[in-house]
């Protein structure tokens, strides 16, 4: 999915990064990091597209905004930039669902989806759109599409809705190394805590989750019994480790809605039980239960999730 190809240089400054890469083959895509765009929808079973200036390459087809990634820029950051710079999708208005990833070998482009997370309505704000709209997902196929998200718009449009879970038992993966946790449950219970909240923004390998694609965004419930239920994870460091989870972030926040605490006032089994209980019932995909316990695994699989154990999470921080 080669991006726009500029016609001369554009106003201001220019990043290393606005410049072809070049294949052994002497194939050339616009992007020397790269290019990345946003597919983002409303929550109403419309999608963001941008019909794109004749001039451009493939001009007068309708794709998603986006462009080539700044020296230095993830793949996230340089998609919500882009549509940002074109599009006026508001940089803190996009809640991420998951990436997919293009890979020529000397170049990638990767698309990020995500869901609006509140309303907003597009602005042409550069030189690189004839029109800005939002579409309903059945009329995208209706359009002339840009061959590469026409190639790429059938996988995604199956996954348009999917968004994995992962219900936690605190008290077992904490409880899972000998950390001195004994003596401070709370402050265990916290450290773990700042981690998901670091992971849930850094999203989770696609291949870990059973899912399509290479990165997720999943929704987290962190259920905490007995004394962890004090835990606050405001100022934990987290786990050793969680601090390279924490870079991949690149500083993006965590939605509201992303990462819930459930603080059980009885039984902590009971509480994941229901919490994947209510996860299976909306979830159009995978239910993930994080714990070791045998009773609890058979109790949770029952209804539907997938049981990994502590190191599946601990080994992502």
């Amino acid at each position: 999915m080669p991006d726009t190809t500029p016609p001369g240089p554009p106003p201001g400054p220019r990043d290393p990064g606005d410049a072809w890469a070049v294949g052994p083959d002497g194939t050339k895509a616009w992007g020397r990091f790269g290019a990345a765009g946003l597919l983002v929808d409303d929550g109403s079973g419309r999608v963001l597209l941008q019909h794109r200036v004749e001039w451009s390459h493939h001009g007068g087809t309708w794709g998603i905004p986006g462009g080539a990634r700044h020296q230095g820029e993830d793949a996230v950051t340089g998609a919500l930039r882009e549509s940002a710079e074109e599009a006026g999708v508001p940089f803190d208005g996009v809640d991420l669902r998951h990436t997919a990833v293009l890979d020529l070998g000397f170049w990638t482009y990767t698309t990020v989806v995500g869901r609006a997370s509140r309303p907003f309505e597009p602005v042409i704000a550069d030189r690189e759109s004839l029109e800005l709209a939002w579409v309903p997902v059945a009329d995208v196929e209706d359009l002339p599409l840009h061959p590469g998200f026409g190639a790429s718009w059938p996988a995604l449009r199956a996954r348009i809705e999917t968004t994995p879970h992962v219900v936690v038992d605190a008290a077992n993966v904490v409880g899972s190394v000998p950390d001195g946790w004994w003596k401070d449950r709370p402050g265990a219970a916290s450290r773990l805590l700042g981690s998901v909240e670091a992971l849930a923004a850094a999203g989770v390998p696609a291949d870990r989750l059973a899912l399509p694609f290479d990165r997720w965004w999943p929704r987290w419930t962190v259920v905490l019994e007995g004394e962890a239920r004090a835990a606050d994870p405001s100022g934990a460091p987290g786990v050793p480790g969680a601090a390279g989870v924490a870079d991949a972030a690149a500083g993006r926040a965590v939605a509201a809605d992303q990462v819930s605490v459930v603080r059980a006032p009885g039984s902590g089994d009971d509480a994941i039980v229901e919490a994947a209980r209510a996860a299976v019932a909306v979830a159009d995909a995978p239910v993930v239960v994080v714990t070791a316990d045998r009773g609890l695994r058979a109790r949770v699989e029952d209804l539907g999730a997938v049981v990994h154990g502590p190191s599946w999470l601990r080994d992502q921080f």
